[in-house]
């Protein structure tokens, strides 16, 4: 698709543009503002990996790319539509064991992502694997970090964040740091 960082940046960059004017002329619209952010960020994120991986840093064969994204996109489409239903619900249900169910409902597919990154690594050569697990382990290591850094400022009363706001920003942090990761880390194999 955009294989040019400098598309992906100017793209991240457009899109945030209308959300900012979405929040000046139609403050009510928060669900587009937001979903402008989304992308926009992700789009800028994506241009930062880009530009600092200097292109691709995948090199399984197409079989198994094209797999991967069978696989990924329907997943992460399902996760979003379930995720904006899933807080669209919970607003109007009061049932407990109903909450439950409907909080629950976006993790189905964030499983089935797992299940198409997993199967991508192990299907992948030595030398992606080698990429996949130092992007990974660093990746892991860093979240938790913060993490742990966070619990400890947390403790001390110098921060207050709500436990449910740091317990779901940890996987997106991780997806976040091990794409750039991958990026720098295959780099010292080109």
């Amino acid at each position: 698709m955009f294989r040019k960082p400098v598309v992906l940046l100017g793209l991240g960059l457009a899109v945030m543009f209308i959300a900012i004017g979405l929040t000046w002329y139609a403050p009510a619209a928060r669900l587009a503002q937001g979903m402008l952010w989304g992308v926009g960020g992700g789009l800028l994120l994506g241009g930062g990996i880009r530009w600092l991986g200097g292109g691709h840093c995948d090199e399984a064969p197409p079989r198994v790319h094209r797999r991967y994204l069978r696989e990924f996109i329907p997943a992460m489409a399902a996760y979003l539509v379930l995720l904006v239903l899933s807080l669209w619900l919970l607003k109007r249900v009061d049932d407990q064991a109903l909450r439950a169910i409907v909080a629950l409902l976006p993790v189905a597919p964030i499983a089935l992502v797992l299940r198409a990154i997993i199967r991508y690594i192990r299907d992948t050569d030595e030398l992606q694997r080698r990429i996949e697990l130092e992007a990974v382990s660093f990746s892991t290591a860093l979240v938790s970090l913060l993490y742990m850094s966070g619990g400890f400022l947390q403790l001390a009363g110098v921060i207050d964040v709500p436990s449910g706001v740091a317990m779901i920003w940890v996987f997106p942090l991780m997806c976040v740091i091990y794409g750039f990761a991958k990026a720098l880390v295959s780099r010292r194999f080109r």
